[in-house]
């Protein structure tokens, strides 16, 4: 299979799930599809190098993290406030939807270096070791910021608390 072909296998069969990813970093569908798209162009310009290496997983999730950081502190500079979304009319049929928009309205409050945090280690299910690997960071850094950022969903959003315990939110100390 050459380089190309084998790219764009990787891309049809993660591309779901790298689009996953990037939403729950970013909170907006278009700046997901923005990040994803970024990432794999980086990506496929060393695509022989990468699959050379093996898996190429750990590689596109962490270039996808870098990127979003780099995109971050770019538009910081630029920073704007922006409303909270209206809330919609009309109760919610399903279960699970409530709690998830309530979820990623608190992640929307949190740095992009709580988010990316978060993500890896509770939605990834990544080993603090892992997700300082894919950050390049130290453990004791990823440690740290897992629990500010839980601090501060616990303090942004108290209604979380209801859903510590149910399959949304990890409980305290139950990570890897």
């Amino acid at each position: 299979m050459s380089p190309e072909e084998s790219f764009r296998a990787y891309v049809g069969g993660r591309i779901a799930a790298l689009s996953r990813v990037a939403y729950l970093l970013t909170g907006d569908r278009h700046s997901a599809e923005d990040l994803v798209q970024m990432t794999l162009v980086r990506v496929a310009r060393h695509w022989e190098r990468v699959i050379k290496n093996g898996d190429p997983d750990g590689y596109v999730h962490r270039t996808m993290y870098s990127q979003h950081v780099s995109l971050w502190r770019s538009r910081r500079r630029d920073a704007r406030p922006v409303a909270d979304s209206p809330d919609r009319a009309g109760p919610d049929s399903t279960a699970g939807v409530a709690d998830a928009l309530v979820v990623r309205q608190a992640l929307a409050r949190l740095t992009p270096k709580q988010r990316a945090v978060l993500v890896l280690r509770f939605f990834e299910d990544r080993t603090e070791v892992e997700a300082a690997a894919v950050l390049g960071c130290s453990v004791s850094t990823v440690k740290s910021t897992t629990r500010d950022a839980l601090a501060r969903l616990r303090a942004l959003a108290p209604e979380l608390a209801d859903l510590v315990g149910v399959g949304v939110l990890p409980n305290e100390g139950g990570g890897r």
